[in-house]
């Protein structure tokens, strides 16, 4: 039996370093002492979630609900509590604190293995409907009685969603590994098994169980795959050089949908892996109406207007994701769904075939209607492809993608398996996908409103840390600075994100959890003393003029720009 509150000692530990190697060595010192019957239940909490996101079960935790709850369980008042808080920063560090020294003692404290502490979170997930406000506070306040002042610390940070660890999905893979071999032998198998499924708790527990298992582990419906990423190359004929002769596709501005269909069932998900069946009834039926059994493919999703026969714009399209009204905006906002990449069928795992397979089967299936293939042309030179381009950029569509003939299915890879070819903006040199880490208030002209611009973040793959960029101050409608200024102050922070390498010198008004990503337009790629992009010799590098193109919700912080793409970047604008 894995008792919490080693857990939580482990936690505490792994707080305390940032070099990778030793995390993955606590961690897999961890993971030894678990059980199948353990080991996903602990894997969900060290990434700090109750479930893989397509299930949609969220704590629904704020933090006067925890401030309450620790209320409940110390015996300090609220404004005691608030307090403590607003010194500390932390409200992990605020009840590891009022626990140690707290003015009630629980008439008797049970025991809290792992199975225990996870099993109360998702009661408290599951608690809905008339005074579950106040269920979810008991439920959580409980579980402070019971716990000792580290498990504390990270049971609250857990039901707020900010465990502050700073462990990636890469390092839980390599100590999974270290745990039942010594090595990370196995990290690639895993690694795998991780992007078809999206699932590390259900890998894991497989691996525990039979671990011949995940050499073998396969595609399987309604556990969505990690969708494939592309790489960007600058010119047709850089393209033609990487990966020769190569199917292309004009690049539509819509949000990705993953779709599942078995019998009559059918799921889809957007590339955060969010399931938006509900929200898109008529693709449902469209899928319902395909005569696989079986199958699993993707399509980039596009609002139509039937009247003008023109596609609407990608922030036109995205308002047909929506909880209400969804009726009505299937009527007023029809969908097309161009289909591109076929992942399972009937049984068979697709994604270890070469894509010119992959499409070959994909064209076998798809009958007229709102379902349809997307086009494709295969060229062998450099002026071919450009033709393509520029028809593509004629038709008002962002760009091409290039599509390696020979190349798997990378699932949650960026890969020139698939290489992106995208206009300009204006001046811009290009565009890149950040993460925002936190914002600033309205100055000058915009004083009047409480939003005045970005700090965003690349991923850098190497530290698993996020590494600053850009402060984006224009580029906004002010609709756009209002919807934004909402939604951030939700997530709010008093303190930086743990994965987050940042310069004081770059410093926002507020601090929010890494959520949201943001497609950013720039002139240039310079070196810079004050931004931690590839930070060398003193100096990193941001984006010269840099401005908001779009809010993309459609995206996970998986997706966004690496550190190398911006370093790659820099070097191709200097040739």
């Amino acid at each position: 039996m894995l008792l919490f509150r080693e857990v939580a000692e482990v936690f505490l530990e792994i707080e305390k370093r940032s070099g990778r190697l030793e995390m993955t060595d606590l961690l897999a010192t961890l993971f030894k002492h678990a059980d199948a019957q353990e080991i996903n239940k602990l894997i969900y909490l060290v990434q700090g979630i109750p479930a893989p996101p397509y299930e949609g079960i969220d704590l629904g935790m704020g933090e006067q609900f925890a401030i309450r709850a620790i209320a409940a369980a110390t015996g300090y008042g609220m404004a005691e509590v608030e307090k403590h808080y607003k010194k500390s920063g932390d409200l992990g560090i605020t009840v590891h604190e009022l626990i140690g020294k707290k003015k009630q003692q629980s008439l008797s404290v049970r025991q809290m293995d792992i199975n225990y502490v996870y099993s109360a979170f998702l009661k408290i997930a599951q608690t809905a409907g008339k005074g579950s406000q106040e269920l979810k506070i008991k439920y959580l306040a409980e579980l402070l009685n019971n716990a000792s002042p580290s498990a504390a610390r990270f049971i609250v940070r857990f039901a707020l969603g900010r465990l502050r660890l700073g462990v990636g999905d890469p390092t839980i893979l390599d100590a999974l590994s270290v745990a039942k071999t010594g090595d990370k032998s196995l990290r690639e198998p895993l690694e795998r098994a991780y992007n078809v499924c999206a699932d590390m708790g259900y890998v894991a527990r497989i691996f525990y169980e039979t671990p011949k298992k995940i050499a073998r582990f396969k595609v399987q419906p309604f556990k969505p795959l990690m969708p494939a990423l592309a790489e960007r190359l600058s010119t047709p004929e850089e393209i033609v050089d990487k990966i020769g002769e190569c199917a292309i596709e004009k690049k539509f501005d819509g949000f990705r949908l993953q779709v599942h269909k078995q019998g009559n069932r059918v799921a889809l998900y957007s590339r955060k892996l969010e399931d938006m069946t509900n929200m898109f009834p008529d693709v449902v039926k469209a899928v319902q109406q395909l005569k696989a059994k079986e199958i699993i493919f993707e399509g980039e999703a596009l609002a139509y207007n039937e009247k003008q026969g023109r596609y609407y714009s990608f922030q036109q399209t995205m308002h047909r994701r929506r909880k209400h009204g969804i009726e009505a905006a299937s009527r007023e906002l029809p969908l097309n769904v161009f289909c591109f990449d076929l992942l399972y069928l009937n049984g068979k795992d697709f994604t270890l075939q070469p894509y010119a397979q992959r499409r070959k089967q994909l064209e076998k299936l798809f009958p007229k209607n709102i379902l349809k293939l997307s086009e494709k042309t295969n060229v062998k030179t450099g002026s071919e492809l450009e033709k393509i381009f520029q028809e593509s950029l004629a038709q008002g569509l962002e760009g091409i993608m290039a599509k390696d003939l020979q190349a798997p299915y990378t699932a949650g890879k960026r890969k020139f398996a698939w290489i992106k070819l995208k206009k300009s903006y204006g001046k811009a040199l290009d565009t890149i996908d950040a993460v925002i880490v936190g914002y600033f208030l309205g100055k000058g002209a915009r004083a009047e409103f409480e939003f005045g611009g970005l700090l965003v973040a690349v991923r850098n793959e190497d530290t698993q840390k996020l590494e600053t960029v850009a402060k984006v101050g224009s580029g906004y409608t002010e609709e756009e600075m209002g919807q934004l200024q909402k939604l951030l102050e939700c997530i709010q922070t008093t303190a930086p994100p743990s994965q987050l390498a940042f310069n004081e010198a770059q410093q926002p008004d507020f601090w929010v959890e890494p959520k949201y990503v943001v497609e950013v337009a720039f002139d240039e790629i310079t070196e810079s003393p004050t931004h931690t992009c590839g930070m060398h010799g003193g100096k990193g590098y941001a984006l010269r003029f840099p401005r908001m193109s779009k809010f993309r919700e459609d995206k996970s912080i998986r997706e966004a720009t690496t550190t190398q793409e911006v370093i790659e970047l820099y070097h191709r604008q200097r040739k």
